[in-house]
């Protein structure tokens, strides 16, 4: 009987310590659970937009989309086994890649040349309405565009796709 007592008590004494913490020993109100609400952080939602895309457009004049993060932009010759793009509208433009795969939608006009790095890797280019898919060989230059098309038409590379 005395546990049943103590225990009566002491979730009684629990109770009245929890209802004096609230302002002014009143009950909660929806507002003031609002209130609560309103200041918690929200949801970290993943994009994969391309970081500071807007910033390297202006600079070099590439439109980066988005991507999984295993295909970035690199300064060429900071580092061996980069993948490096010649466009007639650009400098050349390197890639590091990561990780067991990437893939990365871009737009770079006028690609005609590609030369790959350690990893198989395939892109896709557009010239008007038509898609040309093209196999990189590793650790050397591969014609692509114009250089690969009877034509001659300049191509936009918009995706590249790599893996182990």
């Amino acid at each position: 009987m005395r546990r049943v007592l103590g225990a009566a008590a002491t979730t009684a004494l629990a109770w009245l310590v929890v209802a004096q913490g609230l302002s002014g020993g009143s009950t909660p109100t929806a507002s003031s659970a609002t209130a609560v609400a309103d200041e918690a952080p929200g949801y970290a939602v993943e994009d994969f937009d391309y970081p500071q895309a807007d910033k390297i457009l202006a600079e070099q004049g590439i439109t980066l989309k988005r991507g999984d993060g295993h295909i970035v932009l690199a300064d060429c010759g900071s580092q061996s086994g980069l993948l490096e793009i010649m466009a007639r509208s650009s400098d050349m433009i390197c890639f590091r890649v990561t990780g067991n795969s990437g893939y990365l939608a871009l737009e770079i006009p006028s690609v005609y040349v590609i030369r790959g790095n350690d990893y198989a890797t395939q892109v896709d280019m557009t010239v008007g309405d038509e898609e040309q898919s093209y196999d990189i060989a590793k650790n050397t230059w591969t014609p692509v565009g114009e250089s690969a098309d009877e034509q001659g038409r300049e191509f936009m590379l918009v995706e590249i796709r790599t893996s182990k």
